[in-house]
């Protein structure tokens, strides 16, 4: 299978102009990046909209598969600085596959309250959902083999680049 070009800046451009058009006004407007990659994107969305109430999550004791994976290298507390109740929260990942991190990220959201709205957003989404959770807004669906990984980075410069590994 021949690798899809994967330019992150112009995908973000793409996910930016989504959103912009979707949310801009959106009153109690607040945006929760899921670590790391996430994390990124939900700072840069929430700048290019003018929203203050920005925070993160960390899903690692929140996953059902937990047992089964283990923890990431590095885990963060999850840090929501503002009130979740009934705010709209513009929930941001890189990468939609299963499910199972937006469900997990969900979970904890609720630890902070019941939001009046989630909506998601993703830059990429590669299919093979194992739970039924859909991006409100996505910048590219593309079609990996299963033992190909997205790898969101992020220089120093806060330039943004996807590469596909193997795992």
């Amino acid at each position: 299978m021949t690798q899809p070009e994967l330019d992150a800046e112009t995908l973000y451009a793409q996910l930016q102009s989504q959103v912009q058009s979707a949310l801009a006004g959106t009153p109690r407007l607040a945006v929760v990046g899921i670590y790391s990659g996430g994390a990124w994107l939900a700072d840069r969305l929430a700048k290019s909209l003018a929203v203050t109430d920005v925070g993160y999550i960390d899903v690692s004791f929140y996953r059902d598969d937990y047992a089964e994976k283990g923890l990431h290298a590095e885990v963060r507390p999850s840090h929501i600085p503002f009130e979740v109740d009934g705010a709209t929260i513009l929930l941001v990942d890189d990468v939609l596959y299963t499910g199972r991190t937006t469900r997990a990220a969900i979970n904890t959201l609720f630890d902070y309250g019941r939001p009046a709205k989630v909506m998601l957003a993703a830059l990429l989404d590669r299919g093979g959902r194992q739970l039924p959770v859909a991006a409100d807004f996505v910048a590219k669906k593309i079609t990996l083999e299963e033992n190909q990984l997205l790898i969101l980075q992020k220089a120093e410069d806060g330039q943004l680049s996807l590469t596909v590994d193997h795992a």
